[in-house]
This record gives C-alpha cells, structure tokens and sequence, in this order.
C-alpha cells in the first residue's frame, strides 16, 4: 500500500460485489500469517469489506500485484548469539478520515528476529 494513502466508507468510486471482494481480503488476511509485512495493508482495507468501492479494490490489487513482485522473501529465524531486545513504535495521530482514530504499531526483536508485534486502531 502506498504511503499517505487515505480511503474512506464514503468514497464516490463505483461499487464493487462485496462478495468478490471480501473473498480476496479474506485470502490476504490468511497470508499474514506468514507474511507479516502487509498487516497493515490488509487492516486498512478490511474496514471497507460491507460497501466496497473501485478505490478500495485498486489498492487491494496493489497488495497482490506486491505480493507477485516479492514471492521470495521469507521470513528467516536465524541462531545468533546478539540477545538484544529492541522495540519499534509507530502511531499516527486521528490518521482515520472517517473517524478520526489513531492507528498504533509496535514491533520486537530478540536478536535479529522477530518475537512480538501488533496493529491497533
């Protein structure tokens, strides 16, 4: 997804079947699982599953046009010696233009893998 990107429950775009798209957000949202990187795509564009419009379902082919470029990548937990815990945080302030809730994130690493994170709104 794009950076700066703002979607909205009242676009003017033309309607989508709902059906169609819940199917392809559905099969994202089973790809996280292991591709924990679009989390936050697929969390944006899961709040518009009940009146999908043509905006929303652009930005849903770009995460799957994403996911085709980067088939490769993996996740990959590694032995290492370093046991360093860090944190990484991220929030934006009333991001939402619908209702003007923050998003928040945050992200640990115990070494150099991944041991913890989340998205909330």
């Amino acid at each position: 997804m794009e950076s700066r990107t703002k979607l909205s429950k009242f676009d003017e775009g033309e309607k989508v079947n709902p059906t169609f798209f819940k199917s392809i957000v559905g099969s994202l949202r089973y790809l996280t699982c292991t591709r924990p990187y679009i989390l936050f795509a697929v969390g944006v564009v899961r709040h518009f599953m009940e009146a999908p419009t043509s905006t929303h379902l652009k930005v849903t082919r770009r995460i799957l046009h994403y996911l085709k470029g980067t088939i490769d990548f993996e996740l990959f937990y590694s032995s290492s010696s370093d046991f360093n815990l860090m944190e990484f945080c991220d929030s934006d302030y009333a991001g939402d233009i619908d209702d003007r809730k923050s998003t928040t994130g945050f992200v640990f690493f115990f070494g150099d893998s991944v041991i913890s994170w989340t998205l909330k709104k």
